[in-house]
């Protein structure tokens, strides 16, 4: 009887210890909806944007939040700070899989990619994926492709931070991690399947130029969590038409065009990291 009380103590105890390792490592990010029949794209749908704050009380920023994403980064709007940090990254090759999510194409590391440093603080790459057309457009031109590649801070007294990495893309070569991964997109079309691709290491992912916007915004689906430090790279980089193509036909019909409408600035500041401006 002993041994046997000990035993269930020793299960419980393990139990108790398992459940708080998966509730610490539990990442905000982990609450951006992956359940993509709930919203869609479709302009005039009661499913669409304008109707997403409406769906869930969770989701109500997305209706009423001051601090949305994406927006336009026109000209009059920016203000250039040559003394802003340059972005340094730190990333590290790490087994991941690529999924198709329904709205969108994901690749997600399994293990510490590494991270990149914003005003000292590190945030670790979790996951990228794709949007078409763009979501962030400059000076009014919506572009063919957005890449998010979403870091998450450390948690402070229970509590993370987001910082998301944007890089667009214009019509012209191939681009090689997308040419890398194709055969795996193709095998997922317009099926939720989940492929593990290896190791993959996220600087082959080229960000392009120093040059960089940044300002505080939000997620760009549900539930639109606000206080996200965007990071907009400003060289453009290349993807084919057929490629385009792929990551379009690939996601379920309602996302097909998985661009997030443009949202109010409501007097945001958008800072844009020049390093040959002086002061």
């Amino acid at each position: 009887m002993k041994h046997q009380k000990l035993h269930t103590a020793f299960l419980s105890n393990l139990l108790i210890l398992v459940t708080i390792l998966l509730l610490s490592t539990k990442w905000t990010i982990a609450q951006e909806v992956e359940n993509e029949t709930e919203f869609d794209y479709i302009k005039g749908s009661k499913h669409g944007p304008s109707h997403w704050g409406e769906l869930h009380k969770e989701w109500a920023a997305c209706n009423n939040g001051k601090m949305q994403s994406p927006i336009d980064m026109s000209d009059p709007r920016v203000s250039i700070v040559p003394n802003l940090e340059i972005l340094k990254w730190n990333y590290k090759p790490q087994n991941a899989t690529i999924k198709n999510r329904g709205h969108d194409i994901q690749v997600k590391w399994e293990g510490d990619a590494g991270s990149i440093n914003v005003n000292g603080t590190e945030y670790f790459l979790h996951q990228a994926h794709w949007h078409s057309p763009s979501e962030h457009t400059i000076n009014g031109r919506r572009y063919e492709v957005e890449l998010h590649l979403v870091h998450e801070s450390t948690k402070v007294n229970g509590k993370s931070e987001i910082a998301v990495i944007g890089i667009l893309y214009k019509i012209g070569e191939p681009n090689s991690i997308l040419t890398e991964w194709s055969k795996y997109i193709k095998l997922m079309l317009n099926t939720e399947a989940q492929i593990s691709i290896g190791v993959v290491d996220p600087s082959h992912i080229h960000f392009g130029g120093r040059k960089y916007y940044r300002y505080i915004g939000s997620l760009t689906v549900p539930p639109c969590t606000e206080g996200v430090i965007w990071i907009i790279n400003k060289k453009l980089r290349f993807v084919s038409v057929e490629q385009v193509k792929l990551l379009r036909e690939a996601v379920h019909d309602h996302a097909e065009k998985n661009a997030r409408p443009l949202q109010l600035l409501n007097r945001r500041k958008i800072e844009l990291f020049d390093p040959k401006k002086k002061e």
